[in-house]
């Protein structure tokens, strides 16, 4: 939920927004080039001139990329890069996602050269705060805070020292440019349900954005238990069990498969599905693949 202090009335407005600006102009292409001049006799000159011709569809490479995202080969996917918009995202949250830093960069408003004005800054409300009934402590507390730094910018202090007022709440924007592999990788943490709520919300709605441009290359944007990652949950057996995927039974922890396999026995899970993703996020996030049975589930338990 986002908030935007001004002087006497806080107002909600939608609090978070992802979207793919740009990307690597036909990323399959690039990625099934990449990967055919490492299995093959033919140059990176030839496999593309197939390409163009028609000779090699569309399909065939979706495909064969489909099935090469699988292995641990992941150079081809390092190739290409999409580059997303965000905004109404907290400042606590922006810190966990700068932590990556191999195969992704950032741009991000800064609270040094730009100043809120007339004591009106953004901010994220937490859920667990209005559900400990002190919703309207925290926002007298932020009231006090953009009071407070407003009266420093009209006291002649430099915005870059003003904002050391500023809290976690308070919201950014900013732009990254990440290239696939990494974007994986951070699906593999960033899903997960240990995640803070904020940034695996974040990360849904980027997976969202690449979903809706490019269907095939979501499917194996999963948290780290999915099949088309590492396969099982390997967190401690108590945050396991408050997963949904868990306590569902939708994926296995890794205790259970080495259980299994000394007693001889071989255990599966079934493939994750969209709903089975949906129960990581709210609705907004997965809102074309929850039931409306789903939907009461998350209902009753927010």
């Amino acid at each position: 939920m986002l908030w935007s202090r001004t002087i006497n009335r806080p107002r909600m407005e939608t609090a978070l927004d992802v979207q793919l600006l740009t990307h690597t102009p036909d990323p399959v292409r690039v990625m099934y080039v990449a990967f055919r001049t490492c299995y093959s006799k033919f140059t990176p000159q030839q496999i593309w001139a197939d390409i163009e011709s028609g000779k090699i569809s569309e399909e065939k490479m979706k495909s064969f990329i489909f099935d090469k995202l699988k292995s641990g080969h992941s150079s081809p996917r390092t190739q290409v890069y999409f580059t997303f918009g965000v905004s109404g995202l907290s400042r606590s949250a922006s810190h966990q996602l700068v932590r990556h830093n191999n195969g992704i960069t950032f741009d991000q408003q800064s609270q040094r050269y730009y100043a809120f004005k007339e004591a009106d800054f953004p901010f994220v409300v937490p859920e667990t705060w209005e559900q400990a009934g002190l919703r309207d402590e925290y926002l007298a507390f932020m009231r006090r805070v953009g009071e407070l730094y407003d009266l420093a910018l009209k006291a002649g202090i430099p915005a870059e020292d003003a904002r050391f007022l500023l809290p976690n709440a308070a919201t950014t924007n900013l732009t990254f440019t990440v290239n696939f592999e990494e974007f994986l990788h951070i699906a593999d943490l960033r899903l997960c349900w240990r995640a803070q709520w904020e940034i695996r919300h974040m990360w849904a709605r980027a997976r969202n954005a690449l979903k809706a441009r490019f269907p095939e290359l979501a499917k194996p944007v999963q948290p780290k238990c999915g099949e088309q990652r590492m396969g099982y949950c390997d967190e401690p057996m108590a945050e396991y069990l408050k997963c949904p995927l868990g306590m569902r039974r939708i994926r296995l922890h890794k205790d259970e498969i080495v259980a299994a396999a000394k007693a001889g026995r071989t255990v599966e899970s079934a493939p994750l599905q969209e709903e089975d993703l949906a129960l990581l996020a709210p609705r907004p996030e997965f809102e074309h693949a929850a039931s409306p049975e789903l939907a009461q589930t998350q209902a009753g338990s927010n």
